[in-house]
């Protein structure tokens, strides 16, 4: 498969990259920054430099010719205000769709987070816009004709792959390791399961593989 990574320089990006160069698939991670593209290549993946922020789906739409899924991990990132949430975490993953759909590529992952799809509670502005950016844009994806999986993590750590996980529609709060995402994420592209799922995950006791196969039973 051909997949294309927006937010390609994100911890999870480059552990999902990894995962699917060595499955044998091609990835194109799209970053910001040209001074990242090395660390793209180090994982496997093909940099391409795009500012969603300043450039729109028209720029985008080009880069997707030819890709058969997409994954939208960019976020503003810790210490970034209320307006950058939106800015990234929504109108991001808005135009990554309109750029999906005007190059006919149907399969969508979206990286959400848990607490998503209702209001924050508690919590300071930044957060409350995040929750709400995040949630403003599972909506957006959800309406779409597109074939979707949003993937609401909990608390992500930076621990080793521990490879067994709590995969459901609704889980209870908890953490995971950015790796066991990366992993679940590379299992859902390559078996394709899970389309129109909105699915939590936490650490668990069930393998990755066993997990995303358990979706479709």
């Amino acid at each position: 498969m051909r997949i294309a990574i927006i937010g390609g320089h994100g911890q999870i990006a480059l552990q999902l990259t990894r995962l699917l160069s060595a499955h044998g698939d091609a990835v194109q991670a799209v970053i910001r920054n040209p001074a990242h593209a090395g660390d793209v290549e180090a994982a496997g993946g093909q940099p391409v430099v795009l500012d969603l922020e300043r450039q729109g789906a028209d720029a985008l739409t080009p880069v997707l010719a030819g890709v058969d899924a997409v994954v939208f991990a960019a976020g503003a990132g810790p210490g970034s205000g209320p307006e950058r949430k939106y800015s990234v975490d929504r109108d991001g993953s808005v135009l990554l769709a309109d750029a999906a759909e005007k190059a006919g590529v149907r399969r969508f992952l979206q990286i959400s987070t848990m607490g998503a799809g209702k209001p924050a509670a508690g919590g300071d502005e930044s957060w409350i816009a995040y929750i709400d950016a995040k949630t403003q844009a599972e909506n957006d994806l959800r309406a779409r004709d597109l074939d979707w999986t949003i993937l609401r993590p909990g608390s992500l750590s930076n621990e080793p792959a521990g490879g067994l996980v709590r995969l459901a529609t609704s889980v209870p709060g908890g953490s995971i390791p950015r790796a066991d995402v990366a992993a679940v994420l590379a299992e859902l592209l390559i078996t394709g399961s899970a389309a129109r799922q909105v699915l939590e995950l936490i650490r668990g006791d069930t393998p990755v593989a066993e997990a995303v196969r358990a979706l479709a039973s």
